[in-house]
C-alpha cells in the first residue's frame, strides 16, 4: 500500500481526437492503471472526452467510446489532448472553445503525439517550451514560432506537458508517479510493463545518427548533424569537411564509402525529406518551402524534387488535398 503523496486520487481526462494514435494513448493510460493495482489505492482516476460524447475512431481503425463530451470539468483535473494522424484536420472549433474555457481554471494541460498541435492552435503553449512528434517538427516549427519547440522525448513548462508520442507517454507517466508516490512505484510500474529503460525529460526522441545511418564514425555522425541543423541555408562542403578537420576530397571519400553517395547529394535529399514533409504538413506555398530549404529559385526547386520523387512540388500539394 501507498501512504505518502496524494491524498486523493491524481485525475486526467483524455481527450481524443480523429485519427488519434491507439499506441500513444495507451502508453499514457497503462502506467495509472497498473500504478493503481500495484499500490491496491486509487491513487488514479480518469475519463475519455471527445467532442459530442460520439465515438472516435483512432488511426488503425479502432472505435473507442467516450464517457463524455466538451463538458466542464474540476479545475484539479489533468487534460491530455491525444493527437495522431491529419492532425490539422481533426482540430474543430468546439474543440479549441473548450481547451481555452477549461485553461482559464488554472489546471494542468498537456498531450501526446500531435497533440501539442492542438493546444499551440488554441494558443496555450505561446511561450512556453514543448515538443512533438519529430514527423511533424517541421510544420510546427513553421505554424508556431511563439512556441520554443524541442526535440525531447516529453517535456513539463509549468502547468504544460507535452510528449511526443510513441512509447514515450509512458516515461512522462512514470516521472509523474515517481513524483508523487515516490521512484519505488514508478519503477514497479515499469517492471509490469517490461519497461527496462525509463527516459527522461533530457533525452531525445529519435536514434542517434550513427544508429540511424548503420554506421558508427564520429566524422561523419557529426556533419550529418550539421547538415540537418542547417536546411535553410545550406552549407558548402568545403566548410563542412574544415569543421571536421578534413579536406573536401576526404569527406567525399567518407561519404561514398559509408553512404554510397556524395555529401552534396546526401544534403539534397534531406532538404527535399524535410520540403516535402512541409508541402504534406503545412499551408505553406510552394515559393515558402523552397525557401525554408534551402532553395533560391522555385524552378530549381521543381526540378530538384520532380528528379528525386518523380512529381512536381505543386502536384505533390495537389495530390494531398483529393478526398481519401
Amino acid at each position: 500500500m501507498v501512504t505518502d503523496g496524494e491524498t486523493r486520487p491524481r485525475k486526467f481526462a483524455f481527450l481524443l481526437v480523429n485519427n488519434f494514435t491507439l499506441l500513444a494513448f495507451s502508453s499514457a493510460l497503462e502506467p495509472l492503471r497498473l500504478a493503481n493495482w500495484i499500490s491496491e489505492s486509487a491513487l488514479y482516476e480518469w475519463c475519455i472526452v471527445a467532442e459530442g460524447g460520439q465515438s472516435v475512431v483512432s488511426s488503425s481503425g479502432l472505435d473507442i467510446r467516450p464517457d463524455m463530451g466538451l463538458e466542464e470539468l474540476t479545475r484539479d483535473t489533468t487534460v491530455i489532448v491525444v493527437g495522431g494522424r491529419d492532425i490539422k484536420q481533426a482540430i474543430t472549433k468546439p474543440i479549441l472553445t473548450w481547451l481555452r474555457r477549461e485553461s482559464r481554471k488554472g489546471m494542468t494541460m498537456g498531450s501526446v503525439c500531435t497533440g501539442a498541435q492542438v493546444l499551440a492552435t488554441a494558443g496555450l503553449l505561446d511561450g512556453k517550451r514543448a515538443t512533438i512528434h519529430w514527423d511533424n517538427r517541421d510544420s510546427f516549427a513553421e505554424d508556431f514560432p511563439e512556441v520554443e519547440l524541442t526535440q525531447q522525448v516529453f517535456v513539463q513548462d509549468g502547468n504544460r506537458i507535452t510528449s511526443s508520442g510513441g512509447t514515450t507517454p509512458s516515461d512522462l507517466m512514470l516521472k509523474l508517479i515517481a513524483e508523487a508516490h515516490g521512484p519505488q512505484l514508478a519503477n514497479e510500474v515499469a517492471d509490469q510493463m517490461i519497461h527496462t529503460s525509463i527516459r527522461s525529460e533530457k533525452d531525445e526522441q529519435r536514434l542517434s545518427i550513427p544508429t540511424r545511418i548503420g554506421v558508427r564514425h564520429p566524422k561523419l555522425a557529426t556533419v550529418i548533424h550539421m547538415m540537418e541543423e542547417n536546411i535553410e541555408e545550406p552549407i558548402s562542403p568545403s566548410i563542412l569537411a574544415k569543421d571536421v578537420g578534413m579536406s573536401t576530397r576526404q569527406l567525399e571519400r567518407l561519404f561514398r564509402r559509408y553512404l554510397n553517395r556524395s555529401p552534396k547529394r546526401y544534403y539534397m535529399e534531406l532538404r527535399l525529406g524535410r520540403a516535402r514533409n512541409l508541402l504534406i504538413q503545412t499551408d505553406m506555398s510552394v515559393i515558402n518551402v523552397a525557401l525554408a530549404c534551402g532553395f533560391a529559385s522555385p524552378s530549381h526547386f521543381s526540378k530538384c524534387y520532380r528528379s528525386h520523387f518523380g512529381t512536381t512540388p505543386y502536384r505533390e500539394r495537389g495530390a494531398q488535398m483529393v478526398p481519401v
